[in-house]
């Protein structure tokens, strides 16, 4: 097989060839050297009809189903126990250093995470630069331009994940040519890519998903699953409020637009992360909530479960042994200090363990907002669109702290909690840490908290405070700074491409 059917993405050690197998029943798509590899003349293409190129796309959508190893589970161990959310869970060597502060670029996660993140990158890559080159009248240009653009917001969310992870990363928007004692020269780099600076990494996923928005689909109330216009918009508010492209006025711009798509929040917060009476499906799937959300179903269910708790569908199923991203007293506290009810028994539950790494086993919580393997894994729900409108209205050029304290007031009241008072809404500062407060207890356990922290300039007051504070944490290793914003990029990937320079401070 040539070099030009393998996926370039691994540039760094490991050649990733373009033929999957899921890791529940189904194949992910049908490639092979005979389907993909040449057309009908025996002419050597990447796709040989819009039935290849379809079912490519299909690979990417079951990314988000079958492989949540690094955008779900690993991406969550960041968020939380690397923030004041959560502890570790495990005593393994790969997991606590996310909780103590202690990570290096020897960790085989951040190894994973990234290899992984590459992987997806190169799957975009391959779909949106050879889209066009597919014979087949059957193929239209709309059809093209749809493809495309669902590719172009794949390879946005991926970037979007690493640049936060790692800051300046490679960003590879083409695929490696053949390697050949001609080419060598003109290939290397495409296998051994230098880093682009963040804002290189920002401008690349803005204009991914600018260009989406001509002609992604639009959002569907009945599929969540889709990379949607509306998948887009949210993904713009989000880069926008980030230091590097701040503009908090394009951060209303485009919450708003996604509130014209026609999301809002459901009256009943269970709906989000419940099951059904008889602990056999989940509640509700595809939310007027829900922006974007993998969903699994009976015979090919969600096998993260088991790592974050219990799986209600099946009970006793994997509980021999510590699970990850235990629910820390600093956040147990924050909830019954708000009096927050509604969302504490939505995100956390206690069961006995036979473990006792962190709470007497008798009594022992975990998260709760994957309770089985039928519940759907909400990427970006509007409730997150909304704070993060908060935000833009306190911290923009011009704030507006009683629109902001709104819809803070709305989220609260769902919930069953008091209005903000007068003395917090007439104060940038007490309103600011509301907002970090209200998205703290909304967004628990969905990835967003350390982000939240860096984001604003939080984590060294918020984390060099938390362990005096909480009792149950490991003891801190190494004092959080500017330097703790990014992780380490895997020590292994840098062995293998000379070109990389290693984050400040590993």
């Amino acid at each position: 097989m040539k070099l030009k059917y393998i996926f370039q993405g691994l540039i760094c050690g490991v050649l990733f060839i373009v033929a999957s197998c899921s890791l529940v029943k189904d194949p992910l798509d049908t490639y092979s050297d005979v389907t993909e590899g040449v057309d009908s003349a025996g002419v050597n293409v990447v796709f040989k009809d819009k039935a290849a190129v379809l079912s490519h796309l299909t690979t990417l959508y079951n990314q988000m189903r079958d492989r949540q190893e690094h955008w779900y589970l690993d991406l969550l161990l960041v968020a939380e126990a690397h923030s004041d959310n959560a502890y570790a869970g495990t005593t393994g060597a790969e997991v606590v250093p996310f909780e103590n502060n202690s990570i290096e670029g020897s960790n085989t996660v951040m190894n994973r995470d990234w290899n992984r993140y590459m992987e997806d990158v190169a799957r975009a890559n391959r779909l949106i630069n050879n889209v066009d080159s597919v014979v087949d009248n059957s193929f239209t240009n709309t059809q093209r331009e749809e493809i495309k653009a669902q590719g172009k917001i794949f390879r946005a969310m991926v970037l979007f994940d690493m640049v936060r992870l790692w800051g300046s990363i490679p960003v590879i928007t083409k695929e490696a040519g053949d390697i050949t004692s001609e080419t060598i020269g003109d290939v290397y780099g495409d296998y051994f890519p230098a880093q682009n600076t963040q804002e290189e990494a920002y401008r690349q996923i803005e204009k991914d998903l600018l260009e989406a928005l001509v002609s992604a689909p639009n959002n569907n109330a009945t599929n969540k699953t889709l990379f949607t216009k509306s998948v887009a918009r949210t993904l713009l508010a989000k880069i926008y409020a980030e230091k590097t492209l701040r503009d908090y006025s394009k951060v209303i711009q485009y919450c708003d637009a996604i509130t014209a798509d026609g999301f809002d929040l459901v009256t009943d917060y269970s709906d989000l992360f419940g099951m059904n009476a008889t602990k056999t499906d989940a509640k509700v799937r595809n939310t007027k909530e829900s922006i974007l959300e993998a969903q699994f179903f009976t015979g090919g269910g969600n096998w993260v479960t088991w790592m974050l708790g219990r799986d209600l569908s099946n009970y006793g199923n994997s509980f021999t042994w510590a699970k990850w991203i235990t629910p820390s007293r600093n956040l147990i506290k924050a909830f019954q200090d708000e009096g927050d009810q509604t969302r504490y028994s939505e995100s956390i539950v206690y069961y006995q363990t036979t473990w006792s790494n962190y709470y007497p086993a008798i009594n022992y919580p975990f998260m709760y907002k994957t309770r089985s393997a039928y519940n759907s894994i909400i990427k970006f729900r509007y409730a997150d669109v909304l704070l993060l409108k908060a935000e833009a209205l306190i911290m923009g050029t011009s704030p507006n702290l009683s629109a902001a304290a709104d819809i803070i007031d709305r989220i609260r009241l769902r919930v069953g909690l008091a209005k903000l008072p007068t003395s917090v809404r007439g104060n940038k500062d007490a309103m600011l840490d509301a907002l970090l407060k209200e998205r703290r207890l909304e967004l628990a356990f969905e990835g967003q908290r350390w982000f939240d922290l860096v984001r604003l300039d939080k984590v060294e007051t918020v984390m060099n405070a938390v362990f005096a504070k909480d009792s149950g944490r490991k003891t801190l290793v190494y004092k959080f700074n500017t330097d703790s914003y990014l992780l380490p990029i895997p020590q292994a990937v840098m062995d293998q491409n000379p070109n990389l320079v290693q984050n400040p401070g590993y």
